[in-house]
């Protein structure tokens, strides 16, 4: 019964790709009709002819490839130090921290601070626009401190008395250990990365820099990119 509703469940997942690769590949006559349902209706690869000649489309990938890369490191980077350091119960103010912490998790300045922010910084129309405010998450950063806490303490404290210090208790003991939470995070921020748009459309008004959702935006929903 599990394995046939995991089945069921995998069908009704794969099927709306599926679907849209078979209507992108068939004819377009038959393809404007939405009655093709199981098997391509002819055979035509003109959308694709089109897309692969659009240099703009490419340039969107590779700038989403851009900021994909350095935000999932520096993502990985703020979350292990900000969370090592709270899994020291003796760390003065960790209380106070946590709060500093949760705060601004469910308060923020909106968008119009961020946007002069951005403008002060000089990165208005810039890549970094894209790659700084993405890389520091304090929910990922409570979820890595969880799973730190759950490492036992004497591994660190075996450490410490075969000699090593502080950056190579995290580097040697904690990262290995973190692996499922970090790919965990890393696939959280890939998929944020690829699917954000808004931020791109306020920050980069030129399209040089501009992602490829928005560029799929302008495409599908705007009208405006002639192919």
């Amino acid at each position: 019964v599990l394995g046939f509703i995991a089945v069921a469940l995998g069908l009704v997942t794969v099927y709306p790709m599926y679907y849209v690769l078979i209507l992108s590949i068939s004819d377009p006559a038959a393809a404007m009709t939405m009655r093709v349902y199981w098997v391509p209706d002819g055979f035509n690869l003109d959308s694709y002819r089109l897309l692969v000649r659009d240099s703009e489309m490419w340039r969107a990938y590779l700038n989403t490839i851009l900021y994909i890369v350095p935000t999932t490191l520096l993502m990985l980077a703020t979350c292990l130090m900000g969370a090592f350091p709270l899994t020291v119960k003796g760390l003065r103010f960790r209380k106070w921290i946590n709060m500093y912490l949760l705060i601004p998790m469910y308060f923020s300045g909106g968008m119009i601070p961020s946007f002069l922010l951005i403008v002060k910084l000089g990165l208005y129309d810039q890549p970094l626009s894209q790659i700084l405010p993405a890389c520091f998450s304090i929910w990922n950063i409570i979820l890595t401190k969880a799973y730190l806490s759950s490492i036992p303490e004497s591994l660190r404290e075996s450490a410490r008395i075969d000699g090593a210090n502080i950056y190579q208790i995290l580097l040697r003991v904690y990262v290995p250990m973190a692996k499922p939470i970090l790919a965990v995070i890393s696939v959280y921020t890939i998929v944020g990365v690829w699917n954000s748009w808004f931020n791109a459309m306020v920050y980069l008004p030129h399209t040089t820099w501009q992602p490829l959702q928005l560029y799929l935006r302008r495409v599908l929903v705007e009208n405006t990119q002639d192919l």
